[in-house]
């Protein structure tokens, strides 16, 4: 079967990609080190830490969510407040950090943010969107999506997002946004190193919600080995999930950042 004709577009986004460089296996160079032992289950907790809005109350949430124990895995807006220090302090406390890409939701009238991903615009603005999101600060080991339903359903869009990220040596975290997503199977097919959310924490934002959740993590964690949720710096969500860290090692589990699911996955295919 023979390949279609490239579009202006895309060849003008070639040609960007082209005067591009970046290090492979990036998210190899930015490791954690931990000299923890490894207990039964593996457990990873990301929480999109962010100030849009460089607000009091704001401030107070980052702060709450980066003194939360480490290793978590912070995914931070591109648009925030106050990011490079945000992102420098987070890994100086021991966290693991990812850029939290805004991409279009299936509701079109829902804002994702400035720079988010649309599919209708083409390969040459969604690398360009993309290129400026991954420009906002350092030290992350990859991308997460932020909403993104409608977005990360389309596959040629998600393979222009996989295909740079795997050129910068990137891991690709899929939300799972919805179950239509081609993200986390496109980075499987591309070589990409990728993990998948098990468990959404706060879509309801109610404590004992929240509590059910996380027993719903520590199931998967028993069953899978490993468990992957994703929570939100709202007040409710970072009290339950503090209290619950404090037990988590005690009852068998182990906190660790995504990149290590990443590895032990990697590790056990070769």
């Amino acid at each position: 079967m023979s390949p279609n004709p490239q579009s202006e577009s895309t060849r003008r986004a070639s040609a960007l990609n082209l005067k591009r460089s970046g290090p492979t296996q990036t998210w190899r160079r930015r490791p954690l080190l931990s000299g923890r032992r490894s207990l039964k289950h593996l457990l990873w907790k990301p929480l999109s830490a962010h100030r849009s809005q460089p607000s009091a109350r704001n401030a107070v949430r980052s702060r709450r969510t980066i003194d939360l124990p480490a290793p978590l895995t912070l995914a931070l807006l591109p648009y925030g407040y106050n990011l490079r220090d945000m992102a420098r302090e987070a890994r100086a406390k021991g966290h693991e950090i990812m850029v939290h890409v805004p991409m279009a939701p299936e509701d079109l009238s829902v804002d994702p943010g400035p720079n988010a991903l649309q599919k209708e615009l083409g390969p040459a603005e969604i690398l360009r969107r993309l290129d400026w999101d991954l420009s906002q600060f350092d030290g992350y080991i990859g991308i997460n999506n932020h909403m993104g339903s409608r977005f990360t359903a389309d596959r040629e869009s998600m393979r222009l997002v996989i295909n740079e990220l795997k050129r910068r040596g990137l891991v690709f975290m899929d939300s799972v946004t919805t179950r239509e997503t081609a993200g986390y199977h496109l980075a499987a097919e591309l070589g990409v190193p990728y993990a998948v959310r098990d468990v959404f924490l706060d879509h309801e934002i109610e404590p004992d919600f929240i509590r059910r959740q996380l027993q719903r993590v520590e199931d998967t964690a028993r069953q899978q080995g490993h468990a992957i949720a994703i929570g939100h710096p709202h007040d409710e969500t970072l009290e339950v999930v503090a209290d619950w860290l404090k037990t988590a090692e005690a009852r068998g589990f182990d906190l660790v950042p995504v990149s290590a699911i990443i590895r032990r996955r990697l590790a056990a295919t070769q």
